[in-house]
């Protein structure tokens, strides 16, 4: 299952989970990376209510999400019946083998369109390999590092939204992607991302 193959596509859809939008949220320049990255940003509406759910607990991801949908830069969308029986599958039976609606959803609407599933959790990403071979996958770093990206905050901007969405949003890391990580931020500004394996947060990677 390849991570990045959509990256060199800028006609596929991408679908966002919520640690996704918590994530770009976290940068302080979600609006500006969604406008450089070519593809199109999907968020399923059992995402957004997930989301506005966090209101009770003091976040504000859900406001985020809404100054994004209002600037036509993120679309919220609706399962249809196809995507609806991928959703079942995902939330229906045992704990070990189920997710939240957010990310079920998420998976379910990359299904039905042929998109790209953005998704961060570890058991999501376990079992989209188990159960959805075709499925392309992607997660907030890959976005973060879509040279666009880097084209449009440079180099020194591109290295404060990192650190903010490590720091502030505590983005997910897979471990292919620690290296690009640290070596961007610098390893003294790695000690202080506790969403960073400990292994590397002591030591300077070169």
């Amino acid at each position: 299952m390849e991570c990045r193959s959509w990256l060199n596509d800028p006609t596929v859809l991408i679908v966002a989970d919520a640690s996704v939008v918590i994530n770009l949220n976290a940068t302080g320049c979600s609006g500006t990376i969604l406008d450089a990255l070519p593809n199109r940003c999907a968020v399923p509406e059992q995402v957004a209510l997930e989301l506005e759910d966090g209101r009770r607990n003091g976040h504000n991801d859900a406001d985020g999400l809404d100054e994004l949908v209002a600037a036509c830069q993120v679309e919220i969308v609706r399962l249809s019946n196809h995507g609806l029986q991928h959703f079942r599958t995902l939330v229906l039976g045992p704990a070990a083998q189920t997710l939240d609606d957010g990310e079920a959803a998420t998976i379910a609407y990359a299904l039905e369109q042929n998109a790209v599933a953005l998704i961060d959790e570890r058991k999501a990403n376990r079992l989209c390999s188990e159960r959805f071979n075709a499925l392309h996958i992607g997660c907030t770093v890959d976005v973060l590092m879509h040279a666009a990206i880097e084209a449009t905050l440079g180099r020194i901007g591109l290295a404060e939204a990192v650190f903010n969405a490590l720091y502030n949003g505590r983005m997910r890391v897979p471990a292919h992607h620690v290296g690009w990580v640290v070596n961007l931020i610098g390893s003294e500004r790695a000690e202080q991302c506790a969403s960073l394996p400990r292994s590397v947060r002591r030591v300077e990677v070169l």
